[in-house]
């Protein structure tokens, strides 16, 4: 019984670290409505692209809403650098959108939109 113990304590552990790795591409999907990233990234350039500047801005607070709740679920086994890219781009984003720049904004939600598809890979 011991040398079993002794055996499968390891193992068990490593497979479970390698499982929590290897996740995010399963955590990064939306499990909610509230919660989906390229939705809300697609909702922020539509409103962008029709100057509804106020509407944007509300929309990026729903993007950053939902990117805090995925964050959460993909910190372990995430990328650092991707997760950072992706709050310098919302932070950018607002920038941006306080400034009514357009280009600059679509450059910000493109380069997220990037992040979030090299989280999983």
């Amino acid at each position: 019984m011991r040398r079993f113990l002794v055996i499968s304590i390891p193992i068990v552990t490593i497979v479970l670290f390698v499982l929590i790795m290897l996740s995010d591409i399963v955590l990064k999907n939306s499990f909610y409505t509230d919660d989906n990233i390229p939705v809300s990234i697609d909702s922020v350039r539509k409103e962008i692209e029709e100057n509804n500047w106020e509407e944007a801005n509300s929309k990026t607070l729903q993007l950053t809403t939902a990117w805090n709740k995925v964050v959460k679920r993909v910190q372990f086994s995430a990328e650092k650098d991707e997760i950072n890219g992706f709050d310098k781009n919302l932070a950018r984003l607002k920038g941006a959108i306080a400034a009514k720049d357009k280009s600059d904004a679509f450059m910000e939600l493109n380069e997220a939109y990037e992040h979030w598809v090299n989280l999983g890979k």
